[in-house]
């Protein structure tokens, strides 16, 4: 009588670790940064012409997920432009309640999070725009008639961009 052999399984493997991001192509690397520079410049140039400040942090950090992560949902038109523009509401609403302060800031910034949940817009960049409002109080209409203004701005750079690369953006608009 004789015995089947005896199949051992293998070993079980240690879990990878997430490697970094592959460097990007060089011209994609240039294509990417010199959409944010130039829409960034567009910015202080609009700004500049109506004598209103347009580069705000939060800006910035937009224009470097459009630029830099065109796929993902928190880079699409929807988030930037609605997230910018539901978090600035969310700001003037708790200024109304509570006054321009950094207790009402923290809020704001807090509740800016929830409220673009609530409408898929994802957009983290924007909940500095609701701390921005809830700290400095600017003029309600001139404000949002600016930040709409430099989002679309945004998108729009975004999409010229991604036609000169090759990259699908946006991935969806709404």
């Amino acid at each position: 009588m004789t015995t089947a052999p005896t199949v051992q399984a293998p070993a079980p493997r240690a879990p990878s670790r997430p490697r970094p991001p592959a460097r990007p192509r060089p011209a994609l690397l240039l294509a990417s940064t010199a959409a944010s520079v130039t829409a960034l410049l567009l910015l202080v140039a609009v700004g500049t012409v109506l004598r209103e400040p347009l580069l705000i942090p939060p800006l910035a950090a937009s224009m470097a997920l459009v630029a830099g992560a065109p796929d993902l949902p928190l880079s699409q038109p929807r988030s930037v432009v609605g997230g910018q523009l539901l978090s600035a509401l969310t700001g003037f609403a708790v200024l109304a309640v509570a006054g321009p302060g950094l207790w009402g800031a923290a809020v704001a910034g807090g509740l800016a999070l929830g409220v673009m949940t609530v409408a898929r817009t994802p957009h983290s960049p924007a909940a500095a725009t609701a701390v921005i409002v809830a700290l400095q109080a600017p003029p309600f209409w001139a404000f949002l008639g600016l930040l709409a203004l430099a989002s679309l701005l945004l998108v729009a750079v975004g999409v010229v961009a991604g036609r000169a690369t090759g990259r699908t953006y946006p991935t969806y608009w709404i």
